[in-house]
């Protein structure tokens, strides 16, 4: 048994890509379930809002599941806290440093692993202390850096050639061939956003998960916003507008919007976010059987 599967508690090193407007306890249950690792995605939740999201998720099962904190929330102390209480042994954190944070975590007897996007997000991690990685390569999905990135193939081995700790592959993952190839290039587990986005039990709206099952080679790009990027299905709309210009995309495109637009279907207002192995995803399965085909 792998140092992650310890960490973890369940039966395959997979773990579900928190993604905050598809916070269902639900489908975090059917993961886990499935013998994965489902995740809340609690980035700006308080400590109220996480206590009912994992009340909601032990209701459902009892089996393993975790959280992802973003670590410019000034709550996290007590959602951590809530967590511990709720006897989550394992979180994610993101979008930020964790040299502050990672020592309470261990206070509260838990385990962390850091999102990093580059070679040096993931050094400086492993010097504050993070008990893992999940090493999210340029083709992922979500919310992105503005600078230059390297792709899952290169960036998981460079990491794994110079830390000691355990480190998850994230990023042009779908099925049994991402899942052995990520192992090989040193990754001991994998995190699955996308493809848990595209499932008959994930929330996303019906036109979201038709948009991934369209989604073909190069119909997705980094958008870019205020200070950041994310990388999303390219409509008809925004074609047009990338090649204008006169046009201030982070302008046109305000994240105030992304809600009203992933709930609606309404991608000219926000595109639909995903990642660039929406081009493999071909149908909407259930969750159990998109583990069971990617462990096979």
């Amino acid at each position: 048994m792998s140092e992650l599967s310890r960490m973890l508690g369940c039966r395959y090193p997979i773990i579900q890509g928190p993604i905050g407007e598809l916070n269902a306890p639900k489908l975090v249950a059917a993961i886990s379930e499935a013998g994965a690792y489902g995740m809340l995605a609690l980035g700006f939740s308080n400590a109220s809002m996480a206590k009912k999201l994992v009340q909601e998720v032990k209701s459902l099962t009892d089996k393993p599941f975790g959280a992802n904190l973003m670590l410019m929330n000034q709550e996290n102390p007590q959602i951590l806290d809530v967590l511990a209480e709720a006897g989550i042994k394992t979180i994610t954190t993101s979008a930020g440093s964790p040299a502050k944070i990672y020592g309470r975590i261990h206070e509260l007897k838990m385990k962390g692993f850091h999102v990093a996007l580059t070679f040096t997000q993931a050094k400086r991690a492993e010097e504050a202390g993070v008990d893992g990685l999940v090493i999210s390569g340029m083709e992922s999905g979500g919310l992105r850096s503005r600078d230059p990135e390297s792709s899952t193939l290169v960036l998981i081995p460079l990491v794994a050639d110079n830390v000691r700790i355990p480190i998850v592959a994230a990023g042009g993952i779908a099925d049994s061939r991402g899942y052995r190839a990520a192992l090989a290039l040193g990754a001991q587990g994998v995190q699955i956003g996308t493809r848990f986005l595209a499932c008959a039990e994930s929330p996303a709206h019906d036109k979201w998960k038709q948009a991934i099952v369209e989604c073909k080679d190069g119909d997705t790009t980094l958008l870019p916003l205020d200070r950041m990027s994310m990388r999303v299905i390219i409509t008809p709309k925004l074609k047009k507008e990338i090649l204008d210009p006169g046009i201030d995309l982070p302008r046109l495109y305000d994240m105030r919007n992304l809600s009203k637009a992933w709930g609606s279907g309404d991608f000219d207002l926000f595109p639909a976010s995903a990642g660039q192995v929406s081009a493999l995803i071909k149908e909407i399965k259930p969750v159990k059987d998109i583990i069971e085909e990617m462990v096979s």
